[in-house]
C-alpha cells in the first residue's frame, strides 16, 4: 500500500550569528526535529519561502540590511500558515508586544534557553498541524474523499459513521501525535491502530501490547527493557518493545487498567518521548508513534482519582471513538457474509446458506460483545453445520426467547428516530401501546370514560374493563 505523502515538519531558523544558528539547530536535532534550515541573510528569507515549505520560523529581530522587526509582518501577510517564534534581547518588551500584535505565535529572550526553544516550537508545530488537519477534514467531509480505502480492507462496513472515522484517521494518520481509539469491548481498537500505522508511512514496525494486568514493574520492563543486573535474573540487558517499534507504531491496549506509577511513565513517553529502562540511570529517547486504546470511561475514572488528569488531556491530542454494533446494524448482513465465508475457508467447509430471517433476527440483537461476539457466534454455526441451508439454532441458543429489542432502537423510512422509540425510549409492546392511548384518551375527556371511549373507537364498558385489567397489573 503507497503510504500517505506527509509532509515533514521543517524549522528555518533565521539569525545573522553563525554560532547561535549552529546551537540552536544542534538542540533541535537532539529533540528529535531533523529538518531544520539556517539562513544568515535576512534578504533570502522570503525567496526561500516561495521555494521550500516551512512550518515554523524562528526569526532574530535585531539583524543588518532586513531587520527581523520588518521581515515578521510580510511573513504573516505572504505565508499566514507559517508559526512565527521571535528572538529578542531583554530590554525590548514594547518591541516584543507589537511584534505579537503583528502576529507573531511566541517570542524568546536572548541569550535563548534551550528548554524554552524547544518548549516553544513544540507547541508552534502542534498548531500548525492542528490547521492542516482541520483544513483537510473539511476537504474530506466536503467531498466525502477516502483516498486509501485499502487500508482499511479489513474493516467489514458500510455505514456512515465508521466512514467518518476512516476520513478522519487518513487526516491524522500522517502526524506524529498520539492517538487514542475508545469504544466497548469487540469493536475492533486494534484493527484501527494498525490501519494508522499502515496510513502513517512509518518506517519502522507495528508493536502492540495489552497493559492489562501488568504491574509496573511488569509494564516498564516489557516496554522499556532492563539492564544487566537490574534485578535478579537479569543475567544480561534487554530492549523492551519501545526499541522494536522505533520509527514505527508502538500500541497500547486497555491503558485505563494501568496503575499510578505506570501511567506517570507513561506521560513523561507522550510528554518528552523519553524514558529509562529498568535499572538505569540514563534517559532514552524514543520516536515511536503511539497509538492507545481502552474500553473504560477515563473521564469518570479521573472523577474516581483512578486515572492522572494530565496523562487524560495529553491523550486528547487526537481521539477516535468506535460505535458498538448495536449502533452499526446496517453492517451485520455484511457482517454474517463475510464471516461465513471466513469460516468455510478456515473449516475446509462450503460456504453455508444462511437464511433470510437470520440476518433480520440479529439486526434485533444487541451484541454486547459487538463485532467479536458476532463472529464467534457465526463460526460456532459453521462449525456445527453439516449440509443444507444454515441452522438458525446456535444463534437461537445465545440470543435466548427474550425479547430482541434494544432501547432506543429503530429508524422511520427517513432514516431518523422511530416516533414510537422517541415516545417511549424503546419500540413498545402492545399492552404499552394500549397503556398509553388509553391514559391520553383520559386525559383529554378530563377522566369521563364515555367520551374517552369515543376517542379510543370502544364503549364505555369495553374501556372500563381495559382500565380494571391495567389497575390490576400495576
Amino acid at each position: 500500500m503507497q503510504a500517505i505523502n506527509k509532509h515533514s515538519q521543517r524549522i528555518l531558523l533565521v539569525d545573522d550569528e553563525a554560532l547561535i544558528l549552529e546551537g540552536c539547530r544542534a538542540c533541535l536535532n537532539n529533540a528529535g526535529w531533523n529538518d531544520v534550515i539556517l539562513e544568515s541573510d535576512s534578504r533570502l528569507v522570503l525567496p526561500l519561502l516561495e521555494r521550500e515549505e516551512v512550518d515554523v520560523i524562528v526569526l532574530d529581530l535585531r539583524m543588518p540590511n532586513i531587520t527581523g522587526v520588518e521581515l515578521l509582518p510580510q511573513i504573516v501577510k505572504q505565508h499566514p500558515h507559517i508559526k512565527v517564534i521571535v528572538a529578542t534581547a531583554n530590554n525590548e518588551v514594547e518591541t516584543v508586544v507589537n511584534c505579537m500584535k503583528d502576529g507573531a505565535f511566541d517570542y524568546l529572550v536572548k541569550p535563548i534557553d534551550v528548554k524554552r526553544l524547544l518548549t516553544s516550537v513544540k507547541k508552534a508545530m502542534e498548531m500548525r498541524s492542528l490547521a492542516n488537519e482541520l483544513s483537510a477534514l473539511k476537504a474530506y467531509m466536503f467531498t466525502d474523499r477516502l483516498d486509501h480505502p485499502e487500508a482499511f480492507a479489513g474493516i467489514i462496513t458500510g455505514n456512515k459513521a465508521m466512514r467518518a472515522v476512516f476520513q478522519y484517521l487518513e487526516v491524522i494518520a500522517g502526524t506524529r501525535q498520539p492517538v487514542t481509539i475508545t469504544g466497548e469491548t469487540g469493536t475492533g481498537k486494534e484493527l484501527i491502530a494498525r490501519a494508522i500505522h499502515d496510513l502513517s508511512g512509518c518506517s519502522g514496525d507495528y508493536v502492540a501490547l495489552n497493559v492489562a494486568g501488568l504491574d509496573d514493574n511488569m509494564f516498564s520492563d516489557t516496554l522499556f527493557g532492563h539492564r544487566k543486573g537490574a534485578f535478579t535474573g537479569a543475567d544480561q540487558a534487554r530492549d523492551g518493545l519501545i526499541t522494536r517499534a522505533a520509527g514505527g507504531t508502538l500500541f497500547l491496549d486497555e491503558i485505563g487498567d494501568l496503575n499510578e506509577m505506570s501511567q506517570i511513565k507513561l506521560l513523561r513517553l507522550l510528554q518528552e518521548q523519553e524514558y529509562y529502562p529498568v535499572g538505569s540511570d540514563f534517559v532514552k529517547k524514543s520516536d515511536a508513534r503511539l497509538v492507545l486504546a481502552t474500553n473504560r470511561d477515563l473521564q469518570e475514572m479521573i472523577k474516581q482519582g483512578k486515572f492522572r488528569n494530565d496523562l487524560y488531556y495529553r491523550l486528547c491530542g487526537h481521539r477516535v471513538h468506535l460505535p458498538p454494533l448495536r449502533e452499526r446494524r446496517d453492517d451485520i448482513p455484511l457482517l454474517l457474509d463475510h464471516f461465513l465465508e471466513k469460516a468455510a475457508v478456515r473449516m475446509g467447509k462450503k460456504k453455508p446458506t444462511p437464511p433470510p430471517e437470520l440476518a433480520v433476527m440479529l439486526t434485533l440483537y444487541p451484541f454486547p460483545g459487538n463485532v467479536r461476539e458476532m463472529e464467534a457466534m457465526v463460526s460456532d454455526a459453521v462449525l456445527r453445520h453439516g449440509a443444507g441451508v444454515l441452522s438458525m439454532d446456535t444463534f437461537r441458543a445465545v440470543i435466548g426467547d427474550e425479547r430482541p429489542i434494544p432501547k432506543n432502537s429503530g429508524a422511520d423510512k427517513s432514516g431518523g428516530e422511530n416516533p414510537l422509540c422517541a415516545i417511549f425510549g424503546h419500540f413498545p409492546t402492545l399492552d404499552e401501546v394500549e397503556q398509553y392511548m388509553i391514559e391520553e384518551a383520559m386525559k383529554m375527556a378530563k377522566g369521563n370514560q364515555g367520551l374517552a371511549g369515543k376517542i379510543l373507537g370502544m364503549g364505555r364498558q369495553t374501556l372500563n374493563k381495559r382500565l380494571k385489567s391495567q389497575s390490576q397489573s400495576a
